[in-house]
Formats: structure tokens, C-alpha cells, sequence
């Protein structure tokens, strides 16, 4: 590649099919390299669609595979990769089909993506060492309200108003459920090497949200039952306890 051409022009060119080769892009024996240009360039685009496509797989599903590449070229021309490291590529998804008209008429979709880009972070978190089942149990019943819960890394809570778990479920597991049109709070853990997303019930999105924010057990209680007066405390721990999401508990005389 000729020093004349910048990164960011080169870059253009290369995720944009409209757009010429530089004109200073030369082979190593000075001829025009326009057409080994052409070749790359479709290359890194479907690699990169076929990147999108493997994560996002339930919205790839929901809209077709023919709509999904048109799509992802228009989103990798529009956010390019940042690192030569897919890991996490498409992080902007969410909010690229917020805004992405040929979509709007699927409110569900951007809280798919959420779910699918979070699943992802689940399962390249750091790893951390569970608490043991029976240590919940040990802690006097006097000191439960006041104790402090550290979760796992891999630890995610998505809230929204579309049926996002049971939606991804049905274009997932064989034989799930349809879903049906109410708002769904989903909890990510990763018990073991792959994460696993729960529907939460009423109030516990807001329970261990604030557990994340370092309040105390009672303290989590409060902002539960102000989500709902129905809250399910003992459904909620298991989910934490059965994701292997909770790694220690800080109580007024030890650490558990």
C-alpha cells in the first residue's frame, strides 16, 4: 500500500462497495491494483457479515438471511471494527436497529440484540469461584438483612418491555413456547463454560440490580418491593445460587 493513502481512506474504501480503490494503490511492481483490492475488500465484508451473523443469531433468524447480510453491510460500513478482535464486534447493534428504518416495525428486535450481545460479554467475563449451596443457609437469620453480596463478573440483568427472553427461547430451544406480548426481565449467569439467560420475576431485575450496586440484602428488598408487591425473594436467590452467580457474602462477622 503507497504511503500517500491514509488509514481512514483506505478504510472507507475498503468496507464500501461504491467506492473506487484509492487511486495510489499499487501492486509491488507499480501497476494498478484495483481488482486485488475488489477481491480483499469483498473478503473483509463477508467475513465481518459472517462475524454479525454468529453473534447475532436469533436476529439473524427473525429477519432472514438475505435481509441480515444487506443489513450488516449497511452496519459494518457504518461502525467498523475498532481491534483486529471480533470478540466483541457488533457491540453497536442495539443501537444501530434502534435507528435503522427497514426495522422499525420490529420494536422487539434491538432488546434481541441487547440479549445476544450480552451473552456474549457472559461468556468471555472473568472467571470466579461460586459460594457453596448450603453457605446462604449458614448466615444467622439476624444478620441476613444486612449482609452484602458480591456476583460473578459474567453477571447481566436485561429489563425490557417486549417478551425478549421468551422470544429468543422460541428462535433458540426446539419446542419452546411462543411468546407472549408482555414485558420480560431476563438474568444472564454463566454456571459453567456457557452462559444461560432466566426470565426474572416481577421485582427481582430490581433486587439484584441493586445487589450490583453494593446494597445490602434488605436494602435490595426495599427496591424490589417497589417494583412489585409480589416479589418471589426465595425464586430469585435460586437463580443466582443455580447460576453460580454469587461468589461471596459479606456479613457484619465474616466474609462467606
Amino acid at each position: 500500500m503507497s504511503g500517500g493513502i491514509s488509514q481512514a481512506a483506505f478504510t472507507k474504501a475498503l468496507l464500501d462497495p461504491d467506492r473506487p480503490a484509492p487511486a495510489s494503490l499499487t501492486s509491488p511492481s507499480g501497476a494498478q491494483a484495483g481488482k486485488r483490492f475488489d477481491v480483499y475488500r469483498n473478503n473483509v465484508a463477508v467475513s465481518l457479515t459472517e462475524a454479525l451473523g454468529v453473534a447475532f443469531p436469533v436476529v439473524r433468524k427473525l429477519v432472514g438471511d438475505e435481509f441480515f447480510t444487506a443489513m450488516a453491510g449497511v452496519f459494518l460500513r457504518a461502525h467498523p471494527p475498532k481491534s483486529p478482535v471480533l470478540m466483541l464486534y457488533g457491540d453497536q447493534m442495539p443501537a444501530f436497529l434502534e435507528g435503522f428504518a427497514p426495522v422499525r416495525h420490529l420494536g422487539y428486535l434491538p432488546d434481541v440484540a441487547r440479549l445476544e450481545l450480552q451473552l456474549r460479554e457472559a461468556c468471555h467475563a472473568a472467571d470466579a469461584r461460586p459460594i457453596a449451596p448450603d453457605a446462604l443457609a449458614a448466615i444467622p437469620p439476624e444478620d441476613l438483612a444486612s449482609a452484602r453480596f458480591a456476583l460473578a463478573p459474567a453477571t447481566r440483568i436485561l429489563r425490557s418491555q417486549w417478551p425478549v427472553f421468551s422470544i429468543w427461547q422460541a428462535n433458540s430451544e426446539e419446542g419452546a413456547p411462543a411468546p407472549i406480548m408482555r414485558g420480560e426481565d431476563v438474568l444472564i449467569t454463566r454456571p459453567g463454560f456457557d452462559p444461560a439467560p432466566q426470565c426474572l420475576p416481577a421485582g427481582g431485575a430490581a433486587f439484584i440490580e441493586a445487589l450490583m450496586a453494593g446494597a445490602s440484602l434488605g436494602e435490595a428488598l426495599e427496591k424490589a418491593g417497589g417494583d412489585t408487591a409480589g416479589f418471589d425473594l426465595a425464586a430469585t436467590l435460586a437463580l443466582l445460587l443455580e447460576g453460580g452467580a454469587i461468589t461471596s457474602i459479606l456479613t457484619r462477622d465474616s466474609e462467606t
